[in-house]
């Protein structure tokens, strides 16, 4: 049975978001332009893995946005990037992946040391929360909006 984090799933997804928080507190110069070259996951071949807090904050920003399911990609585009507008449809709660990612004009990828202890503490949520470590972004995200029914 999974473990309930220091309150429930509300208090992880506060959690998460202070990490997003904390690593916005970084001294590491990074510069999103939103060109949404990283969010083209067919052409880059890589796919962020999100812990099972993370989805949830996700979720929570797909909600937000006035959806209620994750829509499909045929694209191989990240679900989560509304393809007439061009923008993420959760910007602000965005995974940590898309945070760190290796988009060479935001600054290319974080060192893993620079950012270890917050994904560990990522981790920590996910155990807390009954995950088994992180899964790609549109599976992860799927499973967060039916937990949040």
């Amino acid at each position: 049975m999974a473990r309930e984090p220091h309150g429930g799933r509300d208090a992880a997804i506060s959690r998460v978001r202070q990490i997003y928080a904390d690593l916005a507190e970084r001294p590491i110069e990074r510069s999103c332009m939103r060109l949404n070259e990283c969010c083209q996951f067919k052409l880059t071949g890589r796919t962020p893995f999100l812990t099972r807090g993370e989805a949830l904050v996700a979720a929570k920003g797909l909600r937000a946005s006035g959806r209620k399911d994750l829509p499909v990609s045929a694209d191989g585009a990240c679900p989560l990037l509304d393809q007439r507008a061009g923008k993420c449809l959760i910007y602000a709660d965005r995974p940590f992946g898309c945070r760190t990612h290796f988009c060479a004009a935001a600054g290319g990828p974080y060192a893993r040391r620079e950012v270890a202890d917050l994904i560990q503490r990522l981790e920590t949520i996910d155990a807390e929360l009954g995950g088994n470590g992180a899964s790609a972004l549109p599976h992860a995200v799927r499973e967060a909006v039916k937990q949040l029914r």
